[in-house]
């Protein structure tokens, strides 16, 4: 019995090609050279790819970066959304829509919500539909922004606060995405 389980474990292991930044030594390791005289070619992986990209005179992003930036930071993208990187930039930026008394979206994310992934394509959807209001983008893992969040009470992500009239008018948490329609249409609805 065990000897049958390591041919099928050769042959699975035999077809597939191993792209590790060691894959040699491990296809080594793993397959004899003499078992049916098999070679193993290597891959470039995704890694080498982005340290060789690293030496051009351009910066490269990830593909999934290239794929935000350019829905939401091309010239034919909204304008009305704009990117919160500190405490400091938060707290100007919530000093401004109170007292100027602008209509304005606080949305808290975070990258490695999967929520938040989800709803993203709709606030950039509504946000082309209301251009008169602008949503503030923060993600909750910035630097400096520990106490912003405990004194607005954020403890979930994504959370929307809605402003109008320089008061918060309205709050959803969570990424449900009829209610923020529902929501923005009811608050900022141009007459």
């Amino acid at each position: 019995m065990r000897g049958n389980s390591s041919v099928i474990l050769r042959r699975l292991l035999v077809p597939r090609q191993v792209s590790n930044l060691n894959s040699t030594n491990i296809a080594k390791s793993l397959i004899s050279p003499s078992a049916n005289n098999t070679t193993v070619t290597k891959i470039p992986s995704f890694r080498n790819d982005i340290a060789a990209s690293s030496s051009q005179s351009q910066p490269q992003m990830l593909p999934s970066l290239q794929f935000h930036r350019s829905l939401f930071s091309s010239p034919d993208g909204p304008s009305n959304i704009l990117v919160i990187e500190s405490g400091e930039e938060f707290n100007s930026s919530l000093g401004k829509v109170k007292d100027d008394s602008l209509p304005a979206i606080f949305y808290f994310t975070a990258a490695w919500c999967g929520p938040c992934k989800f709803i993203w394509p709709v606030i950039g959807e509504l946000s082309a539909k209301h251009p008169h209001v602008t949503t503030y983008k923060i993600d909750i893992d910035q630097k400096g922004l520990e106490s912003t969040l405990s004194k607005l009470n954020i403890s979930a992500v994504p959370t929307f606060l809605f402003f109008q009239h320089g008061e918060k008018v309205a709050e959803i948490v969570g990424a449900d995405v009829s209610r923020l329609k529902t929501t923005m249409e009811q608050l900022y609805k141009k007459d």
